[in-house]
């Protein structure tokens, strides 16, 4: 059985845009998981980020995740897009609301889950919804996330996840693995480029533990 290539599929919907300008709702886990999903998708949609991750712990933590979004966001719209000569529709930011019992609530009995497995995938699903019903609720045209561009998270899953809510909600999702071509090694070079803030865990206690 041939494993799908999630990025070959992104690119062949992007491909059959019309010229109209569509907008795109991308679930956000932090700036430098966002920087190459922008770099990729700022020349053909109107990117809303929306940053809801409940998962993460400690406040100062997650505020200093937003902050730093936010500041990236800044910039890049200032500078009119990033140094490649692409072209860039302006980004905008959804500050969704933090309330980490939410997803305690939502691992319940999974706490000792090896990481990367039942606990995160309920991790995903939660913050996926979430992009989904902001996504219709708003109007936009596709919902996706940058939690594809991790080596340490399930692509397959996230794409499942994705499509069973796009089916389930009727909003489209636009599937992704934005590590491809090197995508997460693009990701350290403009996350240095961009003095960006680079966390070395998830964000929940368990991955920090």
């Amino acid at each position: 059985m041939n494993k799908r290539n999630y990025n070959s599929e992104m690119e062949s919907i992007i491909s059959t845009l019309s010229l109209r300008t569509h907008r795109l709702l991308l679930h956000s886990c932090c700036a430098p998981c966002s920087s190459t999903c922008l770099e990729v998708l700022t020349p053909h949609f109107e990117v809303t980020i929306l940053y809801y991750n409940p998962n993460i712990t400690d406040a100062s933590e997650y505020n200093l995740r937003l902050d730093e979004e936010k500041r990236f966001i800044e910039t890049l719209n200032k500078n009119n897009g990033f140094q490649n000569g692409n072209a860039f529709h302006p980004i905008s930011i959804i500050d969704a609301r933090y309330e980490p019992a939410e997803f305690f609530e939502a691992v319940k009995g999974y706490e000792s889950c090896p990481e990367g497995g039942d606990r995160c995938f309920i991790c995903y699903e939660m913050r996926l919804r979430e992009a989904a019903l902001t996504a219709k609720s708003h109007g936009f045209d596709y919902f996706t996330t940058t939690l594809t561009l991790s080596p340490l998270k399930n692509c397959d899953k996230l794409n499942e996840i994705g499509q069973k809510l796009s089916d389930e909600l009727n909003v489209a999702f636009l599937p992704s693995d934005f590590k491809k071509k090197d995508g997460y090694k693009r990701s350290i070079q403009l996350s240095n480029d961009y003095e960006l803030y680079r966390q070395n865990y998830c964000g929940c206690i368990f991955s920090k533990r």
